[in-house]
């Protein structure tokens, strides 16, 4: 089987010869810590990483504009001895701390409520004709089904997530209760920008001979006790959104729509599977999840990505075996493909990580030959 055939049979619960290779990423502090353990140094970024360590391909290199056209200016505002403010891409202005990693902090947002509205909706308008390029034929005419190896997905936005980003989380919160219409509306021009660009890219792949595999969407709305919104609000605001855009998918041959979201996502799943996504990625892992539980909560339509709690690769090789072995049975279940639930943390060492890949590569894997080959450390 190639990389694509594996996938859609994996997910249709058929049978296939063995489980995906996949991961989710690295953070680049963590491939700068491997390169003093081995690695070799042009091994830079997530994609060459991913194929370093032998993993199989996802191609998703046929996404259109769904958001901000054109974006903010990202510009430094100011810094001193130990921080810098920057304004990113979507308008917020985040404090970076100069010397350590850590995640920024947003300290000011355009988007406040209707006065400053304008300024993004005018950004938001879906049928602007650069969001589908000029050379979108050509390009998505580079993965023909009748040619193509590896799954291919398509971006399909977020109706909610970006709008948490935009605002920030408390002022979105109190928005919801002062005005609500407004909150409407903002999802009202993202659904658009989604579906209109959505729908021409479809057109112009399906006349390339092109089906798309997958609709990805992101949202990342949810803490470890639940989302930041009540499920029967956002049901109510985005529920019909995800159901055109799974139903606009469908019409065109792809089949499934993945939602990327961390956290206790388990009031959301009814409603997202309800609206036609099906995917739910990367099952962030604690004591509010775990895949088994998952599964028989919301039965055979949930289908997974990720939940390998990526902390397990800083405890050593026993952990690692014990974790691999534990999801293997559900692995063969089918419409589960494990991974690490976030991006690997400089707190793994090279060593570690590198038994988890022979393990899952010798488990979920079954250890075939058609699985790749890692690359060669480098020694001395």
């Amino acid at each position: 089987m190639n990389d694509r055939e594996r996938f859609l049979a994996t997910m249709r619960y058929q049978p296939r010869d063995r489980c995906p290779m996949w991961d989710f990423g690295f953070w680049t502090e963590t491939l700068a810590r491997w390169h003093g353990e081995g690695l070799p140094k042009e091994v830079d970024d997530n994609a060459k990483a991913a194929r370093f360590f032998g993993m199989d391909d996802f191609d998703t290199g046929c996404s259109v504009q769904v958001q901000l056209l054109p974006a903010f200016e990202p510009e430094v505002i100011g810094e001193d001895e130990n921080y810098r403010w920057q304004r990113r891409s979507d308008g917020v202005v985040e404090k970076w701390h100069k010397h350590s990693v850590t995640i920024p902090e947003p300290t000011e947002f355009i988007l406040t409520g209707r006065d400053t509205w304008p300024q993004y909706r005018k950004r938001l308008d879906p049928a602007d004709h650069r969001r589908v390029p000029e050379d979108y034929a050509e390009r998505v005419g580079e993965h023909r089904d009748s040619e193509r190896t590896c799954p291919l997905s398509i971006d399909c936005g977020s109706l909610y997530g970006v709008l948490r980003n935009w605002i920030g989380i408390e002022n979105l919160s109190l928005m919801l209760y002062d005005d609500r219409a407004l909150v409407q509306e903002m999802v009202e021009h993202l659904g658009e920008c989604v579906l209109q660009p959505l729908a021409k890219a479809l057109e112009i792949a399906k006349g390339q001979g092109v089906t798309f595999d997958v609709g990805h969407m992101w949202e990342d709305i949810c803490f470890n006790r639940g989302p930041l919104i009540a499920p029967g609000m956002f049901a109510e605001m985005c529920g019909p959104w995800y159901r055109k855009i799974a139903d606009l998918l469908r019409s065109y041959g792809c089949e499934f729509l993945m939602l990327d979201c961390d956290g206790r996502i388990d009031d959301l799943i009814p409603i997202w599977l309800d609206a036609g996504v099906a995917i739910m990625f990367p099952l962030e892992i604690g004591d509010w999840c775990d895949p088994f539980d998952l599964r028989k909560r919301f039965g055979s339509d949930l289908l997974m990505r990720g939940g390998f709690d990526k902390h397990i690769l800083a405890r050593g090789k026993d952990a690692i075996t014990a974790e691999v072995q534990r999801l293997a049975p559900l692995v063969e279940q089918g419409a589960f493909i494990p991974h690490c639930d976030h991006r690997v943390s400089a707190d793994v060492p090279l060593a570690g990580y590198i038994h988890y890949v022979q393990q899952a590569k010798r488990v979920w894997g079954k250890g075939l030959e058609n699985i790749r080959p890692m690359g060669r450390l480098e020694t001395g």
